[in-house]
């Protein structure tokens, strides 16, 4: 999003400066006393804010990003090591749990695709978990 152009706003007129009265007190010229004074301008405090949450909405979509590769790459390193757990023939319940909480945390429902890839993943876990003889309920 480009935002173009400024507002500004505009202060009150000028105004004389106040002259100095006999006997050290400041008075107002008795022209400019009487001279009405212009009304301010109305502040455009709208596009500003309308401004400030397109920004945040920006970083919303930044942040929500980063998140969601940073949950890819930790759910890629489980695999890994459950991958070669399984290669060893030894694999260990606390890596199946923690792939299975990385699934659950995984879940957004936009994607169907990757939905179904995570109900493999998952129904591969559960499936291993039930080897040790102990099933895995969620």
């Amino acid at each position: 999003m480009r935002i173009e152009g400024s507002s500004r706003t505009q202060g009150g007129s000028y105004s004389a400066p106040l002259r100095r009265a006999a006997g050290g007190i400041f008075a107002p010229d008795a022209e400019t006393a009487a001279a009405p004074r212009a009304e301010a301008a109305p502040v455009l405090a709208t596009t500003a804010l309308d401004a400030l949450l397109a920004l945040q909405a920006v970083d919303d979509v930044v942040l929500t990003r980063r998140k969601a590769v940073r949950r890819g790459r930790q759910m890629l390193d489980a695999l890994d090591e459950v991958k070669a757990d399984l290669l060893a023939g030894r694999v260990s319940e606390g890596r199946l749990n923690h792939l299975l909480a990385l699934v659950g945390q995984a879940r957004e429902r936009t994607d169907p695709g990757l939905d179904s890839v995570l109900d493999e993943v998952e129904l591969r876990a559960r499936v291993e978990l039930a080897k040790f003889g102990r099933f895995a309920t969620g």
